[in-house]
């Protein structure tokens, strides 16, 4: 049996089709951008007799960050798995770059407490060929982009929210990508760090000239981190910048209207960052942060997240 493609190659996924067809058969969407890594078109996916998602579009682009958002059970990680290429579409298509590579942060990941994994360790299992030599400079490479260096060492088990979240992005960078999917990277991480790994995500995104393709449920909290939001309710209600969503009345009429007038966003200046304990440190990128009025304290913590190992790593505002 011919080994199954990886997750990301490029492919087209026509309806009841294979997942991995060759491009070249089916051909490039009309009128794609040279710079677009995904294209979406047309997409609906039904599991029996419920459908899913239906008559999706999308598209991203090197350089840019998309960000889903919407209720549970909308269909974001149902998009997220078409555009990885783990399921097929039941109607519509799913166009990847040919060769496209992509580094995927899942929702949720959970590792046996008895395996005794450091973070390296951990990190050179993340690909094919991770014990050849060269390998761990990779990995320092990888942690260091993450500023999460000093973790190495460390039990995977040991690490608070923010920690492992931070490793899971390093784990997604050992594959190079052109494209990060990261499916709510910031699941079980207080305020504070969730603006953190948002700045981080930026950060990368400009240095490595990354596409990002991002699920949330908190358009205020990626107001400042995203150029392109797509509101999905099992189709897509709205899209455009974070600030056109947060008006329109698709948005109003799903999320409520006391959540839009919750976008009445005010901006901030922070002149210093938190280290991976949580400790306050002098700023080394200025950048500015827009809040909902009212909404999350620092410090607190997404139900059933990861508690930090110590009450000194709670960060501090």
């Amino acid at each position: 049996m011919a080994a199954k493609p990886e997750p990301g190659r490029g492919a087209l996924a026509p309806a009841h089709g294979p997942v991995h067809a060759p491009l070249r058969a089916l051909g490039t969407p009309p009128g794609t951008p040279l710079g677009t890594l995904v294209a979406v078109e047309g997409l609906e996916v039904r599991f029996g007799a419920t459908r899913a998602l239906t008559q999706v579009a999308l598209t991203v682009d090197e350089g840019e960050v998309v960000t889903l958002i919407g209720p549970n059970g909308a269909g974001k990680s149902t998009l997220v798995r078409a555009v990885l290429g783990l399921i097929a579409p039941s109607s519509g298509r799913v166009w990847r770059r040919p060769g496209l590579r992509i580094g995927y942060v899942p929702q949720r990941m959970t590792i046996d407490p008895v395996l005794p994994l450091t973070v390296a360790r951990f990190l050179s299992l993340a690909r094919p060929g991770s014990a050849a030599p060269g390998s761990a400079s990779r990995i320092v490479t990888a942690l260091e982009r993450v500023a999460a260096a000093a973790l190495a060492g460390q039990s995977i088990h040991e690490l608070s929210g923010g920690e492992f979240q931070r490793v899971l992005l390093a784990r997604a960078l050992m594959r190079e990508p052109e494209l990060l999917v990261l499916d709510e990277p910031v699941q079980g991480v207080d305020f504070a760090g969730q603006i953190a790994l948002y700045d981080l995500i930026g950060r990368l995104r400009e240095t490595l000239g990354l596409g990002v393709l991002m699920v949330s449920h908190d358009l205020h909290v990626v107001m400042a981190a995203t150029d392109r939001v797509v509101c999905l309710n099992h189709h897509v209600c709205c899209s455009g910048a974070p600030e056109a969503v947060s008006r329109n009345p698709e948005y109003t009429a799903l999320f409520g209207a006391a959540a839009a007038r919750g976008l009445a966003i005010y901006s901030h200046h922070h002149d210093h960052e938190h280290d991976l304990k949580g400790d306050v440190v002098p700023a080394t990128h200025g950048h500015a942060h827009e809040h909902e009025p009212g909404g999350h304290e620092p410090g607190g913590h997404e139900p059933g997240g990861h508690e930090p190992r110590d009450p000194k790593e709670r960060p501090r505002p």
